[in-house]
Formats: C-alpha cells, structure tokens, sequence
C-alpha cells in the first residue's frame, strides 16, 4: 500500500518552514481507496515568492486546521504504507520536522518519483513534476498545489510501475512492507486478489518472484493454484506469501506481459515459459523454378540467417497439421510444401486438388498468388500499425506499437490525442522485446480476437 502525497510549504530556512496545504491519497497499486486534503495553518508568515508561487495566501490560512489537528489523520492515512512523493526527500523532511515539534515519531519508508523516473524513463530534458507529466501525456491541474500536484504524481507513478520491467518497486515494496509479510493464509490471499484480467505475481517473504502467471479471473486462478494438490503446487503454496498484480484491461497484453516477465525475472517456478514455447517455425523461399516453398522447421537453438519466418508454432507436428490445413484450404502443393517426397506429381495433383504446380504444369505466377494470398492472411495487416483495444477502466484504452513489422511496446492511454503525437506515444509505450513468442502471441490473437480498431501509421 502507498501513500502518494504533495505538501506546500511556507518557505523560508531550512527546518524552519511550515505547512501550508497537504494532500494524500492512498493507492493500493491499482487505484485510490481513501484521500485527504487540508489547508494547513503553520502559524507563520509565508513567503512572497511562495505566495505568488502557490496562490495561497495568509488571510486563507487564518481559520484552517493547525498541523496538530490534522496529525492523527495523517498518521492514519499512511499507516502501514510506503510513502511516495516528487522530490520525497523535502516531503519526508517537513513531515518529519512536523511530527518531531509534537513529540511524535514519523518514521517511513520512502519512494521518490524523480528518482524512478531518472531510472525508468532516461534522458528527458527535466522531472521538474508539471514538465514530466506533461512529455508523458498525463494530465495535470492546480498546479503548485497539494491536491493538483499528488493527483499528478498518482498518475506518474502508475505509469513508472507499469515501466518497471523487472519489478523492482514492488518487489522492495513486500520485502519492506511487514503487514503483507503477516499474510500467511492463502485465503488471505485470495480474498484480496481482483476478479480481472492481468498478469500476476508470487513472492517469497523476502520480496522475491517466485511464479508468474496471467488470467482473464486472477482470483479465480489464484483459486486453482491454491486447491491444486499436485507437486508443483504444494510447494507454491508452501513458499508464498504475498500475490501482486497488474491490470492489462485485456488477455493480448496479459499473454505479452506474461511471456516477457517469465523470461526477464526468471522466477523458479516458471519452467516452460523461460525460453521460447514455440519450437517449430514456418518459413518461406523461392525455388529455382520461381515456386514459393512453404517449409515447417524445428527453431535452431544458434542463430542463423534470417528466413521470411511467417509464424510458429508450439510443436513440430502442430506445425505440419497446420500445413497441412493449409495446403487443402488454399489449393497448394504437397510436395512445394514438403508434406510428401515424391519424383513426380504429389498425391494431391491425383486427387485434383492440386493445380500441378509439382509437375510445372500451373506455372509459378498462379501459383504464387495463392501462397502469397495465405502469406498476407498470416502477417500483420500492416507493417506500422496501433493496435487499441480495452483498458483497465472505462475511460481508458491500451495501444500496442507495431513498427516496422515488429512488436515494440504497449501503452494506455485517456485522450485520443496523445497516441497521434508521436513524441507523446513514444512516451507511454512501455519497450518490451520482440522475439518469436510475441509475433506468434500477437498473430494467433489476431486471427481469432477483434480489437477495437486498427490504426495505420502513415
């Protein structure tokens, strides 16, 4: 649990300021579940510069709540979270100061958006908090205020979790965090896991990731896993100790996320996923006669020569059953496909569902065509494209970047300005790889899924 919060100050020496305005809001990783904002009286005068800074002024101040009537309520608030703020050295400090003149010990772990957005998002030109969230696309209002500037940073650091490949922030969130570490019962666990579609993870007590995986009902998952009586099982159910978890709004994006996390965190009990699962590729070359040839092949473990991959598959013999399919649907050649060794003409050329491309009596122009019409239907509709379907919520859409031919990234986004300015876009897509598993994930979903629209990059 977080507690994101903004203070504005009177200004003046060091340790000396006061309190003028605060805001907190309390973020369980996914949304807001409690908040609180107050004018504050510090009982001194502010600053010119802070006055022309913030807008507040003393005479609004003169009738607000003294830091002391407020304290419980902010001791409340934060209880049991980790605090996360923009420049959350100075946040903690006043805090802390605060908290000191009543006798009172403040003491808090500490999150600092500046600083994981130096680490997430490099060499932008400033983390001043209103030009960050401004490059990023995310909305901000009453700026220098508490409530604008930690709405603001809610926001920011949603989208630093979502960048986080490796999972740092979470990982050291259960390692600090003491209350999610008393969590011991898999009922507890189950309890508080969503009823939505996203990718989920199992630490160990010290923060750990242990297993990944993605669900369309991660509760209902987390169900199965914890009911399982197999091997595998037993011991997840021995070892966890906390689930967290990350909303993608849809399965495409939780199929990615998932193939990518398993590979980059590596967790021990992720056994199939940590290398490619599909170990079959079909490719296409051109014969000396001109006939396209259409060939299922194991995956080489070396790399190699780049071939016009045109999908993958799970297995060898899932592989030629498909080719098979194929070859029938689209009145193609056995023995072009090498489904069948023969001198002559192929076993389907006597069946007339070959054209006689085996014996060269279609010639390669016609034949091609009907390969290439199968080519076409299997590749992304277009080389550049945004994919925008479903997001975590109502009012929002996720976009995945293909460029190039290649799978660079998935975002979301509320405004449909900010995916047509690229500098924008650019800033919301999380860069994830691509490799065999993502073009394959993303194909398969295409071929039998719609999303909600297609968007061409010119």
């Amino acid at each position: 649990m977080y507690a994101i919060l903004d203070i504005e100050t009177t200004g003046g020496k060091y340790n000396e300021e006061g309190i003028t305005e605060i805001a907190i809001y309390k973020f369980d990783g996914h949304q807001i579940v409690d908040q609180f904002f107050s004018l504050v009286n510090p009982e001194k005068n502010i600053q010119p510069f802070v006055i022309n800074l913030t807008g507040i002024n003393n005479q609004m101040l003169r009738n607000a709540p003294k830091f002391h009537e407020v304290a419980k309520r902010i001791i409340e608030i934060t209880d049991n979270c980790i605090i996360v703020a923009h420049n959350a050295q100075f946040d903690n400090r006043i805090l802390s100061t605060e908290f000191d003149r009543l006798g009172y010990p403040f003491e808090k772990n500490m999150l600092c958006t500046v600083e994981l957005s130096k680490k997430l998002i490099p060499d932008l030109p400033s983390y001043s908090l209103g030009k960050l969230v401004r490059s990023l696309g995310i909305p901000i209002t009453d700026r220098h205020r508490a409530q604008g500037d930690a709405k603001a940073t809610v926001e920011l650091f949603k989208l630093l979790l979502e960048k986080d490949i490796e999972k740092v922030i979470i990982s050291d969130t259960i390692k600090k965090d003491p209350k999610r570490q008393l969590e011991p019962k898999l009922l507890d666990i189950i309890e508080s896991a969503p009823t939505k579609t996203g990718v989920y993870y199992m630490h160990r007590k010290n923060g750990k990731i242990i297993y990944v995986g993605k669900s369309k009902n991660i509760k209902k998952r987390l169900i199965q896993h914890f009911t399982n009586d197999n091997k595998k099982s037993k011991k997840i159910q021995l070892e966890v100790v906390s689930v967290s978890y990350e909303e993608t709004g849809n399965d495409l994006i939780a199929q990615l996320k998932e193939s990518q996390e398993i590979k980059q965190l590596k967790p021990i009990f992720n056994h199939a996923l940590k290398n490619n699962i599909f170990q079959s590729q079909l490719y296409s070359y051109i014969d000396k006669s001109g006939y396209i040839n259409l060939k299922i092949e194991k995956v080489p473990i070396e790399k190699e020569v780049e071939k016009n991959i045109i999908t993958t598959f799970t297995n060898y013999q899932q592989g030629r059953s498909f080719l098979y399919k194929i070859t029938d649907e689209f009145h193609l050649c056995q023995k072009l496909n090498h489904l069948e060794k023969t001198e002559g003409s192929c076993f389907n050329h006597d069946l007339k569902m070959c054209n006689g491309a085996c014996i060269q009596s279609e010639t390669f122009v016609n034949y091609n065509l009907r390969v290439q019409k199968f080519i076409d239907k299997s590749s992304y509709e277009f080389d550049d494209m945004l994919l925008i379907d479903k997001g975590r919520s109502i009012e929002e859409h996720s976009v995945i970047l293909i460029e190039n031919g290649t799978y660079r990234g998935y975002g979301f986004f509320n405004l449909n300005f900010q995916i047509n300015n690229p500098e924008v876009l650019k800033s919301i897509i999380n860069v994830m790889e691509n490799n065999r598993d993502t073009k394959h994930i993303i194909q398969s979903y295409l071929r039998k899924n719609k999303v909600q629209k297609i968007l061409k990059l010119e």
